[in-house]
C-alpha cells in the first residue's frame, strides 16, 4: 500500500488527498444514512393506505432543531435519520473548508489563510444565524 503521508511532514499532495478523501467519504456516509432512513421510512409507513389527494392536509414542521433530531434518532424515527443524513451532507463542504484552512496554516500562506477564513466565517454565520435552538 502506498504511503499516505510523505517524509516532509505534510506536502501539498497529502493535504489534497486528505481533502479529497474527506469529501468522498462525507458524501458516501451521508448517502448511506439517507438510504437507511428511506428504508426505515418505507418499513414504518409503507403499508399505510393511499392518502386522499383531493384535499390538502399539512403536517407540522418537525425535525428542525438538534433536540428534535436527537430525540427522533433515539426512537429510530425515519424522518430524523434522513435529516441526520442531510446534516452530514451539509457538514461535508464545511469540513473541507476547515481542512483547507489548516493546510494553508501549515503552508504559512497568509493570503489564502485570510480568504479561506472569510469564506468559512460567512458560511458559519449563514448557517448559525438562523438556527433555532
Amino acid at each position: 500500500m502506498k504511503k499516505f503521508i510523505s517524509k516532509n511532514f505534510l506536502a501539498d499532495q497529502d493535504i489534497e488527498q486528505l481533502i479529497g478523501l474527506q469529501l468522498r467519504y462525507g458524501v458516501i456516509t451521508a448517502s448511506v444514512i439517507v438510504l437507511l432512513g428511506g428504508l426505515i421510512y418505507l418499513y414504518q409507513s409503507g403499508s399505510s393506505g393511499m392518502p386522499s389527494y383531493h384535499t390538502f392536509i399539512g403536517t407540522k414542521a418537525g425535525f428542525t432543531t438538534a433536540n428534535e433530531i436527537i430525540t427522533g434518532l433515539k426512537t429510530i424515527n425515519a424522518k430524523s435519520v434522513i435529516q441526520l443524513g442531510v446534516i452530514v451532507l451539509i457538514a461535508t463542504p464545511i469540513l473541507r473548508i476547515a481542512f483547507s484552512l489548516i493546510g494553508f496554516i501549515l503552508e504559512k500562506d497568509r493570503l489564502y489563510i485570510g480568504i479561506t477564513f472569510i469564506v468559512l466565517s460567512v458560511m458559519m454565520i449563514s448557517i448559525f444565524g438562523g438556527l433555532k435552538i
